[in-house]
């Protein structure tokens, strides 16, 4: 039985430090046995800002409607954020206002806060919490913080923190056992 896993980097900034993050996530992920997974990355769209829902909307972006079509099909979804200015990104907030009520009902929703300072995003952690809750969605009690991130990758931009790649994976697989377990729901 395969899981679909896919990794949404909810930033558009560019050059942001997320994308290492959630790069190495996805890794991680296409690495569990009977997963497939993608990388979501809102930098490589151009949505506009929500005027309409997805059902009302008479031509909505192609893409648009792929990523409603990836988000409904997820056993699961793994979210990396950056923290900006005590929440998370607006691209993110706009993406998730396109969203059909309840496209995460019984799906858990791994949350991955990044940031420049030494809390790794907590205020962006804890608003993210309730915008899953909001589409249905279970986020995962554990969560993953990324503090420093300037200082964690390598000029391959490869993770060199070994206590965070061991807690990175050890996250990844936990997200697939409550996929496991809600697909039997």
């Amino acid at each position: 039985m395969n899981y679909k896993i896919p990794v949404l980097l909810g930033t558009t900034r560019k050059g942001n430090q997320s994308q290492k993050v959630a790069r190495t996530l996805q890794q991680y992920v296409a690495k569990l046995p009977n997963v497939d997974t993608q990388l979501l990355d809102l930098s490589e769209t151009n949505f506009p800002i929500m005027e309409e829902r997805i059902g009302v909307w008479e031509n909505p972006p192609p893409i648009l409607l792929e990523w409603v079509e990836i988000l409904k099909t997820s056993n699961a979804l793994l979210i990396v954020a950056p923290e900006y200015k005590n929440g998370y990104p607006g691209a993110l907030k706009n993406l998730m206002d396109f969203m059909p009520p309840g496209i995460l009902k019984y799906k858990p929703v791994g949350i991955c806060t990044v940031s420049s300072g030494q809390f790794g995003g907590t205020n962006c952690l804890a608003l993210l919490r309730l915008l899953c809750l909001s589409l249905g969605g279970m986020p995962m009690p554990d969560r993953l913080q990324v503090a420093y991130v300037e200082q964690l990758f390598d000029e391959e931009e490869h993770l060199k923190d070994e206590k965070l790649i061991r807690k990175s994976k050890e996250f990844v697989k936990e997200l697939l056992k409550y996929a496991v377990a809600f697909k039997q729901l």
